[in-house]
């Protein structure tokens, strides 16, 4: 039978180190029609030279900058020929047949334009990794989490999530794509550099009509970096700001007349947190991304051309019709499947 071509792209930049580790897991891949591509970011180390001394029959598209994930990624991939992209970061072990049960998935229903596979952490192989665990979702104030990770509490895999599921969007981290819809769509949006640019395109695939999944039957450890005080208050920035701008682009006025107000007064109040628990760069990093997305706001608001149509949360899958900032924070929960199953749109 007529296997379709996979493409597995790995977007890199200067961590040798990866790609020695983790390159000998992803060629013992059992799909056979299967092309393996590094999209380098013009990496200054001999990751290059590493990938063309031990690995002679992977593919090097090489980029004249670095373009961070986004534009990295558009860069790559219009040099790559495939019928499914999948966008795999540079630090993740994936398992020999990972990838025939995910394209099984999305060849049977040609309405799924993006997946995911099942995320593990790598250093925790019994829990679900915080970049995507068992699917992305997100709230009605535009807060994103996961079937298996509530913002920092990560689950652990007890098989609690193993069925193919709809998600809202795909993790970044190993996202598999159909190339004509990535395509069609322009792929990612530059002006993310990083951070939360896969949920983006994921809502735009949603917006032209296309569905999106977790298949849990193929499973990948994934390094990662995780929760917010592991990281740098660059990209806290990028968060905070990116996803002002994801909502601005995707909803229609009328959500956002009421939920950028709302969503401003919780990004202040995380500002106060960070203060109060003597991290005063990440509260400057907030405050940061709202006055880059205020002051800016023109041309965010000009972003919105690219959509044909606009609905509102409850007319897309995967949204929590509930506030998972109160649920967690207020009312402590950790679990996603104590989250309300009659609050999820269909």
């Amino acid at each position: 039978m007529h296997q379709p071509k996979v493409a597995v792209v790995i977007i890199h930049w200067n961590r040798k180190n990866l790609l020695e580790q983790f390159l000998p897991f992803l060629v013992k891949s059992t799909y056979s029609n299967l092309e393996i591509v590094v999209a380098d970011n013009n990496s200054d180390d001999d990751s290059i030279a590493f990938v063309k001394t031990n690995y002679p029959n992977i593919t090097i598209v090489k980029n004249d900058d670095n373009y961070g994930y986004a534009g990295g990624y558009n860069h790559a991939l219009k040099h790559v020929t495939a019928d499914y992209f999948v966008l795999l970061n540079n630090d993740i072990e994936v398992t020999p047949n990972w990838i025939e049960p995910v394209i099984d998935a999305m060849e049977k229903d040609k309405t799924i334009a993006a997946a995911q596979p099942k995320m593990l952490d790598y250093n925790n192989r019994n829990k679900f990794e915080y970049a995507g665990a068992g699917g992305g979702y997100i709230d009605v104030l535009g807060y994103a989490f996961c079937r298996g990770r509530v913002f920092d509490y990560l689950e652990e895999d007890l098989g609690q999530y193993n069925d193919t599921h709809a998600a809202f969007w795909a993790t970044g981290a190993c996202m598999f794509v159909r190339a004509n819809v990535f395509k069609k769509l322009d792929g990612f949006d530059e002006h993310f550099f990083a951070h939360m640019e896969e949920i983006d395109l994921c809502w735009r695939m949603q917006l032209d009509g296309h569905a999106l999944v977790t298949v849990p039957q193929s499973v990948v450890y994934h390094v990662g970096g995780g929760t917010l005080n592991k990281q740098s208050p660059q990209k806290t920035y990028l968060n905070f700001r990116n996803n002002l701008i994801m909502l601005t682009k995707n909803l229609p006025v009328s959500t956002l007349i009421w939920l950028i107000p709302v969503r401003s007064t919780l990004d202040l109040l995380s500002s106060i947190f960070f203060i109060m628990n003597g991290l005063p760069k990440y509260s400057l990093a907030i405050h940061k991304a709202h006055s880059d997305y205020f002051f800016k706001f023109r041309k965010w608001w000009k972003l919105r051309k690219i959509n044909t149509t606009f609905k509102p949360f409850n007319q897309l899958h995967g949204v929590y019709k509930g506030s998972v900032v109160a649920d967690h924070f207020i009312k402590k929960v950790k679990y996603f499947s104590e989250l309300h199953r009659n609050k999820f749109t269909n």
